[in-house]
């Protein structure tokens, strides 16, 4: 398979910031419980927003950076695990907000917060027609509608928003990528609105030793397949859950800091948006130039896991 090559990136975040001092008033917790447990210091949250709007700001900012007509996009894909309907899915309302091509594939993956991942690789395996060689690909959550108010250890972790990316395939590049599945629905999960408790339940430990384990892993695997080191990648971009998860990570490398980029300071844990408003962060500070050599890599509720190398 070709190189997934990013062209152009967006993000749209909802109007409304909330700080841990403001989580204080909802729930018996603290600025300084949240910060050193988690490393977030705030997040946003929808108020009046649906998901799709979220989605739609991001992508039309993407388009726009990338100067890409919307007649060159041949797929749309939307990792999300929290969308406004049932059916149709968020790539549908796109296509139609967005006005794209009418004969081309348009769906959602929900592989929770792997989802960014899996949609890359589903999207660059799509692009054939070299009369639309670009696909959008969008992680967008709306996560505070899923979060128990009430609960303290899960209501403080998480945030909506939205992050996107316009990609093409690179025949000059190989492909360099895994993705996988350890079905575990005890762990980590939410169930339905019909169920009666449509709230997201964790079991923390168990999370956190799944996550630095398949992170790690799944970040190793790709340096052996792409015959790198870590000294040759410029940033390792992780699933933005929670700082102690990625510093973990980070440690098993023996990376410095900076090297593994992180905004969950900023916006808490957005799920399948994580990875793509990090990407965006990253575009926004000139970090994806040229030349540079990013490992993405990501996991979540199934449980799924996911890496890949991106370069610019």
């Amino acid at each position: 398979m070709d190189a997934i090559q990013i062209i152009a990136t967006g993000k749209a975040l909802p109007k409304k910031l909330v700080t841990n001092d403001d989580m204080s008033k909802i729930v018996d917790t603290s600025d300084e419980w949240i910060s050193t447990r988690t490393g977030i210091k705030q997040r946003y949250f929808c108020d009046g927003e649906q998901n799709w709007e979220l989605a739609f700001r991001a992508a039309t900012e993407a388009l726009n950076k990338g100067n890409i007509e919307k007649e060159q996009i041949g797929a749309v894909i939307v990792g999300t695990g929290t969308p406004d309907y049932i059916m149709p899915s968020m790539a549908c309302i796109l296509q139609e907000e967005l006005g794209l091509p009418s004969d081309i594939p348009a769906f959602d993956i929900n592989a929770a917060c792997s989802g960014f991942i899996y949609a890359l690789r589903v999207a660059g395996s799509l692009l054939q027609d070299e009369a639309r060689p670009y696909a959008l690909v969008i992680g967008s959550e709306q996560l505070s509608t899923r979060a128990d108010m009430t609960d303290r250890s899960i209501c403080v972790l998480f945030g909506d928003g939205a992050g996107a990316a316009i990609i093409k395939r690179n025949p000059e590049k190989k492909f360099y990528g895994v993705w996988g599945t350890e079905g575990n629905r005890a762990a980590l999960g939410c169930r339905g609105h019909l169920t009666g408790s449509p709230y997201i339940y964790m079991d923390g430990q168990t999370v956190f030793r799944f996550a630095t384990q398949y992170m790690t892993n799944a970040a190793k695997k790709v340096l052996e397949l792409a015959g790198f080191t870590m000294d040759d990648i410029d940033y390792v971009l992780c699933h933005q859950a929670n700082e102690r998860i990625i510093d973990y990570v980070r440690k098993q490398f023996k990376a410095p800091e900076e090297k593994f980029f992180k905004i969950i300071q900023k916006y808490g844990n957005t799920s399948a948006a994580s990875i793509p408003l990090g990407l965006a962060e990253m575009d926004e500070q000139g970090l994806l130039i040229p030349g540079k050599k990013i490992i993405i890599v990501g996991f979540d509720a199934g449980f799924t896991w996911g890496s890949m190398l991106l370069e610019f």
